[in-house]
């Protein structure tokens, strides 16, 4: 069993998957995506690997180098379509709400007027979102209209492709925290509590990690969200609504989860690991006619 671990910045989440492939005796080695060239018309050189483990930092990276390992027949956690539709929050929202799970009331538009007069409809305040990007950053709550015309315009004078697309989400009165849990295939493995007094909750923004007990409910709604974008390994980002109940806002295909081990108790890196190997075996099943 040989696994590829694509990657580029080795974090703590990194470093920890390798110490669980070495304690499971695996032979594996980092891909680093600021070195790898991919020649399309010859994917010998990576047909060695029995699966890649996607941990890429950088998206696009991520995005292509999946699209073709796949096209290669290689094995992937996650797949391509699993990181096309979670790295984009536009693909993922229509994702879940086509599967029928609940989530924030969320609108899309293409330009500032039209951005506008749907802030006014949903009413404020309102969160404005790039529809690619992460760690919280670039998120706007926009509580008037002298609000939303400044950022709009602020949106359209960036003038980047991310910033020409709107997509306005209602904002949830949520009770200083939201819930991150974890999916790897059809479990919800674990899940935290992030508690802040700033509306966003992120660890990575100084959001307080405490463990979040899994319910039935929890799980179900977990596993549906995470089945919705095309499984495998997930970290579901769910608001407690006062009214509606568990909504899903967002879903991660790169999961970061250092601040989730020890609250929780719950063997995350090892649980990924034995996830990426049980594809890898049923990879070599199907193509050795098992």
């Amino acid at each position: 069993m040989r696994v590829g671990v694509l990657a580029s910045i080795i974090r703590k989440e990194e470093k920890l998957i390798f110490q669980k492939l070495e304690e499971r005796g695996v032979d594996w080695e980092v891909i680093d995506d600021r070195e790898v060239t991919l020649d399309l018309e010859n994917g010998d050189e990576f047909r060695k690997y029995d699966v890649i483990l996607e941990r890429a930092v950088n998206h696009s990276r991520a995005l292509y180098a999946l699209n073709i390992f796949g096209m290669w027949g290689i094995p992937t956690v996650n797949t391509f379509e699993v990181a096309e539709t979670c790295g984009n929050k536009i693909l993922t929202s229509a994702a879940l709400v086509k599967a029928g799970i609940p989530t924030p009331k969320t609108v899309i538009a293409f330009t500032p007027a039209s951005a506008l007069e749907a802030i006014e409809k949903i009413g404020y305040p309102v969160v404005l979102k790039p529809a690619v990007g992460s760690w919280g950053r670039l998120l706007s709550k926009v509580n008037d209209r002298d609000a939303a015309e400044a950022i709009l315009e602020h949106k359209k004078i960036l003038g980047t492709y991310h910033h020409s697309i709107f997509y306005i989400q209602e904002y949830v009165r949520k009770p200083q925290r939201d819930i991150r849990a974890f999916v790897v295939g059809d479990e919800t493995i674990a899940a935290i509590y992030r508690e802040s007094p700033h509306w966003i909750t992120n660890t990575a923004r100084g959001g307080k990690a405490s463990n979040c007990p899994i319910t039935p409910e929890l799980n179900d709604l977990c596993v549906s969200a995470a089945k919705a974008v095309g499984g495998g390994v997930v970290a579901i980002d769910v608001f407690e609504d006062p009214d509606r109940g568990l909504l899903v806002n967002e879903v991660n295909y790169t999961m970061e989860f250092r601040n989730s081990i020890a609250p929780t108790g719950v063997d995350i890196p090892g649980k990924i690991v034995d996830f990426a190997l049980r594809v890898a075996r049923e990879g070599w099943e199907k193509a050795n006619g098992w």
